[in-house]
């Protein structure tokens, strides 16, 4: 025989699932009431915190105290200010996609900004250190044509800012550079001269050297450019293209090593010539 339920157990078996579901609405609802900072404070306050962030090294905090800014308040200086500094943000966290395409985005968008002459600088910088350590990367087997194109556009972008904004605080840093990064497309292509040299192909290090002393006219590595010039017109039997090579040579670098012997110059690639490494 079945013992029946007592009524007060019922009651509660029948009332368990409801109070459990209330209580679990119950904390969620507490829960959803919790809003981030980001969504409370006002702009000011809301913009200092980030820049603490950005300053903290937290750059993934920054970058959404940041976005949200600009979500919330999409007019006026701080949101401005916020786009530059989120393009900042990005670029010290090693994010320069992200980086270059804000910091592109505000140059288009508040061309008279008050402080778009920094923009242009951090573009270039963007692009700068996507180039890799060209020291390293300046041998014809490590470097590729994507750090190259790198370079030619941060030489571009450092180029509009020094047109733009001759009197800007960022535009001898910016001179440094592009004389920096001309002097390192110059070296690339004299290392695949000489490697062309090298390996006796005389024709392609003639063009080669010849582009060097066409396009990176001051730079450190004309000198050895000539001398490419000269030593493979020689061996390819051109007296008369070795001698104007030669002639240019010895009045513009008189001590050049390849006027003293040629046919031991040169000994070893002359990589690096002319490179500083600059501090970011």
């Amino acid at each position: 025989m079945r013992h029946p339920i007592p009524r007060l157990l019922l009651k509660l078996a029948l009332f368990a699932p409801l109070l459990l579901a209330l209580s679990a609405c119950s904390l969620f609802h507490r829960g959803g009431n919790r809003q981030s900072p980001a969504d409370t404070l006002p702009v000011d306050q809301l913009y200092n915190l980030a820049t603490e962030r950005l300053q903290d090294g937290n750059y993934d905090a920054a970058e959404k105290l940041y976005q949200r800014l600009t979500e919330r308040f999409p007019y006026g200086p701080y949101n401005e200010q916020a786009q530059i500094d989120l393009a900042y943000a990005y670029y010290k966290d090693d994010k320069p996609e992200d980086a270059y395409s804000s910091i592109n985005r505000f140059i288009k968008t508040y061309p008279a900004q008050k402080h778009i002459d920094y923009a242009y600088y951090l573009r270039g910088l963007i692009n700068f250190d996507r180039t890799g350590s060209m020291l390293e990367r300046l041998s014809i087997t490590t470097a590729s044509r994507r750090d190259q194109g790198y370079a030619l556009q941060s030489f571009d972008d450092f180029s509009q800012l020094v047109q733009r904004f001759p009197d800007s605080r960022y535009t001898q840093d910016a001179r440094l550079r592009m004389i920096w990064l001309r002097n390192g497309l110059s070296q690339f292509e004299l290392n695949i001269a000489e490697y062309y040299l090298r390996r006796k192909a005389y024709v392609a290090s003639a063009t080669r050297a010849e582009y060097i002393i066409e396009h990176y006219q001051r730079t450190p590595q004309v000198a050895d450019a000539l001398a490419v010039m000269a030593k493979s017109y020689t061996l390819l039997g051109r007296p008369e293209l070795a001698q104007q090579a030669t002639s240019v040579l010895k009045l513009n670098y008189p001590d050049h090593p390849y006027l003293k012997n040629p046919k031991r110059w040169p000994k070893t690639p002359s990589l690096w010539k002319g490179l500083v490494p600059l501090a970011n």
